[in-house]
C-alpha cells in the first residue's frame, strides 16, 4: 500500500538503498506534497564514510535518519520504504544528533555532545553504523573543526564503521582527497534571486554555502536584521 519492498539482509559490509524514504515523515507531509527519495551506498572497503554538506533545512538530518530506520526495519524482519535495499548486517546503530544539555549534572550542551562522541568511538566496531548530525558546533570554530576532522580520521583509520556525517564544516570535504574511503555528498538547492529553493536531493559533491541568512529570513527575523 505504501510502496515498501522486501530487503535483502546479508553478512556483507555493504549498505545499498535505492530511493529510500523516511517512513514517518512521508506519512506526515501536507496533502499534495511528496517525499523526495534518496539513495545511499556504504561500503566498508570503498565508501566507508560519507560526508554530507548542504543548507539548513535541506534534508540532511532526514537523510541520516531514514538510513538508520531502514537498516533497523530490515534487521527486525520488516519490509522497508525503498525501491531496493541490500543491508549488510550491523551490530549497533549509533547516533549523535540534536542538541541538549544536562544542567542538573553541570554538563553543557557541548560536553553532552562530546560524551556521545566519546561513547561512539570507544565502543563502535567495524560492523557498526554511525550517524553523526553535526559534531563540534558548541565550541569555537577552530576547535570544532579540529575535533570533527580528527574524529573523522579516527573513524576511518581505527574504527572502520560505516558512517554518515552531516556537517556545516565545509573544510571536512578536503578529507575525501586525503583518505581513500571517504566520499562527499551534498543536498541540492536552487537560487532564484535572493531566495533559495530546497530540492531535498542528495547527490555527489560538496556544498560551499549553508544559506543560514536565508533560513533566518524564513524564520521571521526582521529584514533590517538579516
Amino acid at each position: 500500500e505504501f510502496g515498501y519492498v522486501r530487503p535483502e539482509v546479508n553478512e556483507g559490509t555493504v549498505i545499498d538503498i535505492v530511493d529510500g524514504r523516511h517512513p514517518v515523515i512521508e506519512r506526515l507531509l501536507p496533502p499534495g506534497e511528496e517525499y523526495t527519495p534518496n539513495s545511499v551506498h556504504l561500503d566498508s572497503r570503498k565508501e566507508q564514510i560519507l560526508i554530507i554538506t548542504g543548507p539548513n533545512m535541506s534534508g540532511k538530518s532526514s537523510f541520516l535518519r531514514q538510513v538508520g530506520l531502514i537498516t533497523l526495519l530490515a534487521q527486525i524482519g520488516s519490509h522497508v520504504p525503498a525501491r531496493k535495499a541490500v543491508i549488510g548486517m550491523v551490530d549497533r546503530i549509533y547516533t549523535r544528533v540534536g542538541a541538549s544539555d544536562n544542567i542538573a549534572s553541570g554538563e553543557s550542551t557541548f560536553l553532552v555532545e562530546m560524551h556521545e562522541a566519546a561513547h561512539i568511538v570507544n565502543t563502535a566496531t567495524a560492523r557498526s553504523l554511525i550517524l553523526l548530525d553535526e559534531v563540534g558546533r558548541g565550541t569555537s570554530t577552530f576547535d570544532g573543526i579540529s575535533i570533527a576532522w580528527a574524529l573523522t580520521e579516527y573513524l576511518h583509520d581505527r574504527v572502520g564503521a560505516r558512517t554518515l556525517f552531516a556537517t556545516h564544516y565545509h573544510e571536512l570535504n578536503e578529507l575525501a582527497d586525503l583518505l581513500p574511503r571517504i566520499k562527499n555528498l551534498k543536498v541540492d538547492v536552487r537560487e532564484y534571486g535572493d531566495k533559495v529553493i530546497f530540492l531535498h536531493k542528495v547527490t555527489p559533491g560538496f556544498a560551499d554555502h549553508s544559506y543560514g541568512i536565508q533560513v533566518a529570513q524564513m524564520a521571521g527575523l526582521p529584514e533590517d536584521l538579516t
